[in-house]
């Protein structure tokens, strides 16, 4: 039986009712007798594109350019491929943000073994960190063996592969001597605050000489440059209340991902009924979500009902917290230049980074497209309205109502936080068309 005893941290609410405990013991139970995370590695060490390569994998409306006169002139074979290579491009990014989860997971664990009496949510956490790992080698795996298959062996380009000793980077005297800095930073405007510093998992880094681990891709590698990053690291790493809050970040992942994920278990769900064949990246990405559901319930205990066992924070720790939310409206969730449609569904993105790899499925042997011929299909579908900003558009509103039901809770957050005013006022369909319209000729110049 895992002890519940209230730990003894100064800074802890005696006053407060745990009820999140309890969810907290039913969600680790949950995940733990569960098997979706066997299923997925079955599926991946079985996978062969070729006995998957004739079907969707999921709704048409998730595929590349998905809308556009392009998609429209697609033939079937065409289109089941840009349904592929979307779900191969997600997904590649899905892992990437995965690797976040890993080194927070940890991160934040430390703090809330120091404070003790979380037992059951740091197992938990521990879980959550092993599935990642077996997560990011199906996807990876998967998506090497599409892009590989459709594209041929340089796919998109080199992607990286996850092993557990590359969360840490090079030792650097100077970016250690940072890290250090920062520590102390942290540590002494925290202290005055009795606040708990002291991370096992960070101070064993210290120790070592090595660096903080500071995520390059994902969303974390979008949220702040690395040295801010690391900055932010220390105050997740040493502050329950900021551990806490970190979890309100991480649901914004858990969020992008549920918007991907739920309409593909739909389709599972809807291919079972029938009793139609269903392809194996589709499992993979319904028992994912079952998987992920586990980690968005983490989310939501940890950042709207536990970070209330602490003292309130102070005025350095609401500026944290609102200042990180701040770069995750700018930085993740809302990319400046109004809606997209280089994947429609997943309108969060410049279209500028999607125009080399359409140029280059434009030329590969799917379209089998000239220079001229494939740079003319790409002003059509970047700098002309059609239905797939419009569908972007659908997308966007339900991410602006969800995240404000959720940051609308955290009484300490600023007005432009609890109502996502940033992301809000990216939504317009016309400054969207005209970002994407100057990345298109940026790209056709810089090809000429």
């Amino acid at each position: 039986m895992v002890s519940l005893s209230e730990p003894s941290s100064t800074n802890f609410r005696r006053d407060k009712p745990k009820k999140h405990r309890k969810i907290n013991e039913i969600n680790y139970r949950s995940n733990s007798e569960s098997d979706y995370t066997e299923r997925i590695q079955e599926l991946e060490q079985h996978f062969n594109y070729d006995d998957n390569k004739d079907y969707y994998w999921t709704h048409p409306e998730q595929s590349l350019l998905y809308g556009t006169p392009l998609y429209e002139q697609a033939s079937t074979t065409q289109k089941k491929a840009l349904n592929h290579l979307y779900w191969a491009i997600q997904n590649n990014n899905t892992a990437a943000s995965e690797v976040n989860t890993i080194i927070y997971n940890q991160v934040t664990s430390g703090v809330f073994e120091n404070v003790g009496g979380y037992d059951t949510l740091c197992q938990e956490l521990q879980l959550e960190t092993s599935q990642e790992y077996h997560h990011i080698h199906a996807f990876q795996r998967i998506g090497h063996k599409t892009r590989t298959a459709l594209l041929g062996k340089k796919g998109f380009g080199s992607v990286t592969k996850l092993r557990p000793q590359e969360l840490k980077t090079e030792r650097s005297p100077t970016a250690t001597l940072q890290d250090k800095t920062l520590d102390f930073l942290s540590k002494n405007i925290l202290k005055k605050q009795k606040y708990v510093s002291s991370n096992k998992f960070l101070q064993e880094l210290l120790q070592k000489g090595e660096l903080f681990p500071t995520p390059t891709q994902g969303s974390g590698g979008r949220f702040a440059s690395p040295s801010l990053l690391k900055f932010f690291t220390i105050n997740w790493g040493s502050s329950p209340f900021l551990a806490c809050h970190y979890y309100a970040l991480r649901y914004i992942s858990n969020a992008l991902l549920k918007s991907q994920e739920h309409p593909r278990s739909l389709y599972f769900k809807s291919l079972e009924r029938q009793g139609e064949f269903i392809p194996a990246p589709t499992a993979v990405s319904h028992y994912h979500f079952l998987d992920e559901s586990f980690h968005t319930t983490t989310s939501q205990i940890i950042s709207q009902n536990m970070y209330q066992d602490f003292s309130k924070p102070t005025a350095y720790e609401k500026f944290i917290a609102n200042w990180t939310v701040y770069l995750a409206q700018r930085n993740v969730i809302n990319y400046h230049g109004g809606i997209s449609c280089g994947l429609p569904a997943r309108c969060f993105r410049d279209d500028e980074y999607f125009m080399s790899v359409i140029y280059r499925i434009l030329q590969s042997h799917i379209f089998g497209m000239s220079s001229q011929d494939a740079l003319h299909w790409m002003e059509k579908c970047f700098c002309q309205e059609h239905e797939g900003f419009h569908i972007a558009k659908k997308y966007h509103k339900g991410f602006v109502k969800d995240f404000r039901s959720f940051f609308g809770r955290l009484e300490y957050l600023w007005p432009i936080n609890r109502e996502m005013r940033l992301i809000e006022a990216s939504g317009s369909m016309s400054q969207g068309l005209a970002t994407s319209t100057q990345a298109f000729r940026q790209f056709a110049q810089s090809i000429a």
